[in-house]
């Protein structure tokens, strides 16, 4: 009896979260961030780790609609919420540009704006940083969903008024997850 009621929570589960998903597909979408269509509704994970470093460092993602369509919202989090943030990114009128704010659960926050490239189908995005521990004031970040499906990033950080490379990461789809802060 447990195994079959745990196997209805369990198909319950995956119903919602495909049907979630295929709503996420068809929704409407301010016109500017159908850009952002492929990442919908999609949950991404990615390896971290620092070329010589021991501590795995595995990133989570998720990304959705928000605000009837207004906004794209995302939320990750690094090893089970040792670090996480929230971005909402939305078409800013007075810029003429994408915008968007991130949140972090280390106490700081990001805001800045971002370009699509149709040719290349690559978005590049520059941020401000404020509050950061660690002299970083910008953060300089390219994206881009590769042929395979994977979703390739790439940073670089304004440090201490230099350039310095930043993480670099392939994320791959996966199945939907919990993304955890503690």
């Amino acid at each position: 009896m447990k195994l079959l009621i745990l196997m209805c929570y369990l198909f319950a589960g995956f119903a919602t979260a495909t049907a979630t998903a295929a709503n996420e597909e068809s929704a409407e979408l301010h016109p500017q961030l159908e850009v952002f269509r492929p990442y919908l509704g999609q949950y991404w994970q990615g390896n971290l780790t620092q070329p010589g470093s021991e501590k795995q460092v595995i990133d989570r993602s998720h990304w959705s609609r928000a605000l009837n369509g207004q906004a794209v919202k995302t939320v990750h989090s690094i090893n089970e919420g040792e670090y996480g943030g929230e971005s909402f990114i939305f078409w800013d009128d007075a810029k003429n540009s994408l915008a968007y704010y991130y949140f972090t659960t280390a106490g700081f926050y990001t805001h800045g704006t971002m370009q699509f490239n149709p040719q290349s189908g690559e978005i590049t995005a520059l941020e401000n940083v404020e509050n950061n521990q660690n002299g970083i004031t910008q953060v300089k970040s390219h994206s881009k969903i590769m042929p395979d499906g994977s979703l390739q990033v790439r940073s670089s950080y304004l440090q201490n008024e230099q350039w310095v490379e930043g993480h670099s990461a392939v994320y791959q789809p996966v199945a939907p997850q919990e993304i955890i802060f503690k």
